[in-house]
């Protein structure tokens, strides 16, 4: 077989076992006390685009994902803005389990300055764009497909891309933006709620 018909065929046996993201009915949709309800039961997850970053920086010369200095880095704003989400969702009280976070120095400072720790996961930012990886997003979308431990929710802190390309016809999440997703097992997952990186002080208000 060539390598030219093999990867057709690798990227058609992905597309045939990819797990779909299935778009919310306005009924399955969640907010306000609903969405605070639903997150305080557990076995949701939570997916953050980091908080705001420096776009005159990019990551062309970074020698590793240490090499913080040569990355897209966050701003102070960016900072104070994770530091208040943090806030809000430790007003909220929810059932918190794992942190996960890509290896980038912008994704796991966002997830350390709301949550305080962080596991790096290469799963939550996908493999590298090669044609021999047909579908570099396929552990993301099994891991938002998977129910996460009894009563708790896990967190995602990653990048808007990864999040576009697994989600559909969903639009980007904007910088410090969350998505909350109901896991469905074979089924895929659902996006059942989207919050503004200012939308969790009226959630966790009294």
């Amino acid at each position: 077989m060539s390598r030219r018909r093999w990867i057709a065929c690798a990227v058609a046996l992905c597309a045939a076992v990819a797990l779909p993201a299935i778009a919310a009915e306005p009924s399955e949709a969640l907010a306000g006390a609903a969405l605070v309800q639903a997150l305080k039961s557990g076995g949701l997850i939570l997916y953050f685009r980091h908080t705001s970053t420096d776009f005159g920086q990019n990551d062309d010369a970074m020698t590793g994902y240490e090499d913080c200095a040569r990355q897209r880095n966050l701003t102070d704003r960016g900072r104070d803005e994770a530091r208040r989400i943090g806030a809000g969702i430790k007003r909220l009280n929810l059932p918190i389990g794992d942190v996960l976070a890509s290896p980038f120095c912008r994704t796991r400072e966002t997830a350390q300055l709301i949550f305080g720790h962080a596991t790096v996961s290469a799963a939550v930012r996908g493999g590298p764009a090669r044609p021999d990886n047909a579908d570099r997003y396929a552990d993301l979308r099994k891991l938002l497909s998977t129910p996460p431990r009894a009563g708790s929710d896990l967190v995602i802190a990653s990048h808007g891309n990864p999040f576009h390309a697994v989600a559909a016809d969903a639009s980007y999440l904007a910088e410090g933006e969350a998505a909350v997703i109901q896991p469905l097992g074979a089924q895929g997952f659902r996006i059942v709620a989207r919050i503004p990186k200012d939308g969790w002080d009226a959630l966790a208000a009294p």
